[in-house]
């Protein structure tokens, strides 16, 4: 009979483990990359968090066009993408990547990207990216063609109805707050956030978040600043992060539980994104009829869409 009782309450432990476990999965589910409509045809075996590439898009075997960017854009080249094969029906290829600069800057230098057992050797048609950094690959003679076309500017990410009670960026130096902050290495936009955070409360706002929090583990650093903040937001494991203004705004477009603190202007900081054909372009007139789309009206009226600026020499 003890035996029997025991199996029993194992039995049900079990059940209720499964129960419970389930409306996490499908929550979680809900929130997981993708956040962007998936290609068609084939097979589709996307598993949210365990089989899923949400930064690698579209043909990778033998594209008519391969780009390579920054995360930043991760939402709106979807629709880029696809507007700009509907006015070039003779591009249906393409291929696209949208992981963070540094990373995508390594993988144009070295020629492949490994992301688990997947070797990636594309080579790209253009390179997509924040003006210094883009300038500084032109220096050593990658490109031979180099256009401007968007502003972004910073933003602070936060749970939906902002629990945390974040007002300004000199709320993320309270002890109360955790932050997701992006790593400076690998992400051009950890910069523009130290910038800020210089404007809105000088060296000691700077040390406050980024020494004395991140060693007492209230400032957590992420990898992939454009995917784990709002994951981390959404999952309340961080109270704020500070991301592109794009991307806060994508996450509401999209009805995820997040909220965007705007940063005033005078504390806030910009970055100019340029677009870069390469030298050696295996498909150089593809490369150079996408970048007049993304600065024709139609490619600057999808930017818009998702919140981006005009480049600052496209603003009347």
């Amino acid at each position: 009979m003890r035996y029997g009782h025991a199996f029993a309450c194992t039995h049900a432990f079990v059940f209720f483990c499964l129960f419970m476990a389930f409306p996490i999965y499908s929550a979680a589910e809900k929130i997981d990359p993708p956040w962007e409509n998936s290609p068609q045809g084939g097979v589709n075996f996307t598993v949210p968090g365990v089989d899923n590439a949400p930064d690698l898009y579209g043909d990778i075997n033998e594209p008519d066009l391969a780009i390579f960017l920054g995360g930043n854009e991760f939402m709106v080249l979807p629709e880029i993408v696809e507007a700009f094969k509907a006015a070039y029906p003779r591009y249906g290829k393409i291929y696209y990547e949208t992981l963070p600069p540094g990373i995508v800057e390594e993988h144009l230098r070295t020629g492949s990207l490994v992301m688990g057992n997947l070797r990636v050797t594309v080579r790209p048609d253009i390179f997509m990216g924040g003006k210094d950094r883009v300038e500084a690959l032109q220096k050593e003679g990658w490109f031979d063609k180099a256009v401007p076309y968007a502003q972004n500017r910073l933003a602070i990410m936060v749970y939906r109805g902002n629990p945390a009670n974040i007002k300004s960026l000199s709320d993320l130096g309270r002890d109360d707050v955790k932050v997701g902050m992006p790593d400076q290495k690998i992400e051009d936009i950890g910069k523009k956030i130290i910038e800020s955070y210089r404007k809105a409360g000088g060296e000691s706002l700077e040390k406050k978040v980024m020494e004395e929090k991140v060693g007492n583990g209230s400032t957590v650093i992420t990898r992939i600043h454009h995917r784990q903040t709002p994951m981390w937001i959404m999952g309340q494991l961080v109270d704020a992060g500070p991301v592109w203004y794009t991307e806060a705004y994508f996450q509401q477009m999209i009805g995820n539980p997040t909220d965007m603190v705007e940063i005033p202007e005078k504390e806030n900081s910009t970055s100019t994104s340029v677009a870069a054909r390469l030298k050696d372009a295996p498909h150089a007139q593809a490369a150079m009829d996408f970048l007049a789309f993304i600065r024709s009206e139609r490619g600057q009226s999808i930017y818009k869409k998702y919140g981006f600026q005009p480049a600052p020499e496209e603003k009347r």
